[in-house]
């Protein structure tokens, strides 16, 4: 049976890294943040609204959402942010990382459950797991469908 998965691979925080299955992701793209248009009433890591091949694609801080400090506010902050469109069942969300690793083979065998004490309280929720990379580092293997579902966006088309 086979168990190896593609995923892409990026920054989370200042050391972290986390992947996301490619199955989940449609398109990378770089967003030019005068572009989003801000949305009130919003939680804070919702950036706003972004016009997408001509649909509305929300925006979200993947960082600020899962505890980490904001990237849309940093002092590195850049003009074109780099965004990751998820979708599942034809609901699409936009996730703005810092910055893209690869594209990589995983095996899901090798997945470590994600235990709460490992892991920050924001986001446990959105983990499917870990891998230890070669070089002893864990990698955080995100839930794209958990991420999407999220109640706190309560903003489904």
């Amino acid at each position: 049976m086979e168990t190896q998965e593609k995923f892409l691979s990026f920054n989370l925080g200042v050391s972290d890294t986390a992947v996301i299955s490619l199955q989940h992701i449609t398109e990378v793209l770089q967003v030019p943040l005068p572009e989003i248009c801000a949305v009130p009433q919003m939680p804070s890591s919702v950036l706003g609204i972004y016009n997408w091949r001509g649909e509305m694609l929300w925006l979200v801080d993947l960082e600020e959402m899962l505890g980490y400090p904001p990237i849309s506010q940093g002092p590195n902050l850049l003009s074109r942010m780099m965004a990751i469109v998820l979708e599942n069942k034809g609901k699409y969300l936009g996730l703005l990382v810092r910055q893209l690793i690869d594209i990589e083979w995983l095996d899901t065998k090798e997945m470590k459950p994600a235990t709460a004490e490992l892991f920050y309280p924001k986001i446990s929720p959105f983990l499917q797991g870990y891998f230890i990379s070669d070089s002893e580092d864990m990698i955080f293997n995100l839930d794209a469908t958990t991420i999407i579902q999220a109640p706190m966006w309560g903003i489904h088309n």
